[in-house]
């Protein structure tokens, strides 16, 4: 179509541009069922938050399903009408991107279509909603703060991060979140929501040239923002020794958690963070299984090796059992760390965490919900074919590429610890 632009094609799926107003549209053709995914991914997050105003996006994110000027409930019409033809529909929020979507029957392809269009800039952003909803955010905050593990992730995030926006957990500040004013956010909502800040996906059983049509009916109508977008260039400064923190709280277990800077997501060598993570904790064959889970001093493992537009972190937690000590278990976990740096890793043990990776990434495409996912965690990163790519990429890493990495950027010069200790005498 005249109105589009095809910018690239991989694995099936091809990329355009709207040449209007600079919305950037994949289609996903996948006729396995007379069902459609339709999704618009911001690139905005936490990332673009700042003090004063952090958790914005999460609360725009609730305001968003408030009503818009052509679906709301005065007009029986708001965006949840469409559970009644068994849609599933939602929204998250992370550190780099929001995304809306919808999962439904192909007929009502542009019903969703159009409904996201209108609010993109037709959101109501009303007071009325804002302190009906701040408390919803609120009652999520305080959920998290029961989580042993999610109490020490918020602290450990905020400790190792002293200059980037990573700083901020996603849900904001509780202070934010509680006096944000409604026209801060409708400021928020007015700089970042637009066409060219926006990635639409359409994934199913549609015909290319209706799915654009139905796209550039429905937003091209809408112009591209009036000003430049906002970059955020804030960078964090080097390191120069290790983090230690202690959360003490009500709560349980007890847990380690031990954290590193990482590269960027698009580099070669953040793939490498994820077989180390991998070869760490994944499954009942890693390293830390054997030694902490196995040997009855951890209940399970976790963590945390997310691609991100910035430089991010790999997180690895040990939820303790009653009988360790958080002393053993990190002592334990850095020698194993330590253990990736003085010895390559075995052809066998690559090639089993490189499976179960790959695995998890294919059994995901079985599903619309976990394909949009994944590809709106790639847009995220700017790299729309990301997860696509994963395979051929992973096959080409080696034990040396992993000794390298775990040299490069495992070093206690760049790590944050953190426990979390139960008061004693006191449970959840």
């Amino acid at each position: 179509m005249a109105s589009f632009k095809e910018v690239a094609n991989a694995h099936g799926a091809k990329k355009f541009e709207m040449q209007s107003n600079g919305l950037q549209v994949i289609l996903m053709p996948n006729p396995i069922a007379a069902v459609c995914g339709f999704q618009v991914t911001y690139h905005v997050g936490s990332r673009d938050e700042g003090v004063g105003h952090t958790g914005a996006t999460h609360l725009l994110e609730h305001l968003m399903f408030k009503g818009s000027k052509l679906y709301n409930k005065e007009k029986n019409n708001n965006i949840d009408q469409l559970e009644n033809i068994g849609a599933i529909l939602n929204a998250t929020t992370w550190l780099d991107r929001t995304n809306y979507f919808e999962v439904l029957p192909k007929e009502y392809l542009e019903q969703a279509c159009a409904i996201e269009a209108d609010r993109m800039r037709n959101a109501f952003i009303d007071e009325k909603d804002r302190q009906a909803e701040m408390t919803v955010v609120r009652n999520e905050f305080e959920r998290d703060e029961n989580s042993a593990v999610s109490a020490l992730h918020k602290n450990i995030w905020s400790t190792a991060y002293m200059a980037h926006p990573y700083h901020h957990n996603t849900i904001g500040w509780l202070s934010d979140i509680e006096n944000v004013s409604i026209e801060r956010l409708k400021e928020f909502y007015n700089t970042f929501y637009w066409p060219n800040n926006a990635t639409v996906t359409v994934m199913g059983d549609f015909e290319e040239e209706a799915a654009l049509a139905l796209i550039e009916k429905y937003f091209g109508k809408i112009g591209k923002s009036p000003h430049p977008i906002p970059e955020v260039y804030t960078k964090e400064p080097k390191q120069d020794g290790p983090k230690r923190l202690i959360v003490k709280r009500v709560g349980e277990p007890g847990v380690v958690g031990i954290a590193f800077k990482t590269p960027k997501g698009l580099s070669d060598e953040h793939l490498n963070i994820q077989i180390i993570s991998g070869i760490l904790q994944m499954g009942k064959s890693s390293r830390l299984y054997k030694r902490l889970v196995a040997k009855g001093l951890a209940v399970s493992l976790y963590a945390e090796d997310y691609p991100n537009i910035d430089e991010g972190l790999l997180v690895i937690y040990a939820l303790l059992t009653p009988k360790a000590t958080h002393e053993k278990v990190e002592a334990i976990m850095l020698e194993e760390i330590e253990r990736l740096k003085t010895e390559k890793v075995s052809k066998e043990e690559l090639d089993r965490v490189r499976t179960m990776i790959e695995a998890e990434f294919v059994y995901a495409r079985g599903s619309f919900f976990s394909s949009l996912s994944q590809i709106n965690e790639a847009i995220a990163l700017k790299d729309w074919t990301y997860y696509l790519d994963m395979p051929n990429k992973m096959a080409k890493i080696t034990a040396q590429d992993l000794q390298e990495t775990a040299i490069k950027y495992l070093i206690e010069d760049s790590s944050t610890t953190g426990y979390f200790i139960p008061k004693q005498g006191e449970k959840a």
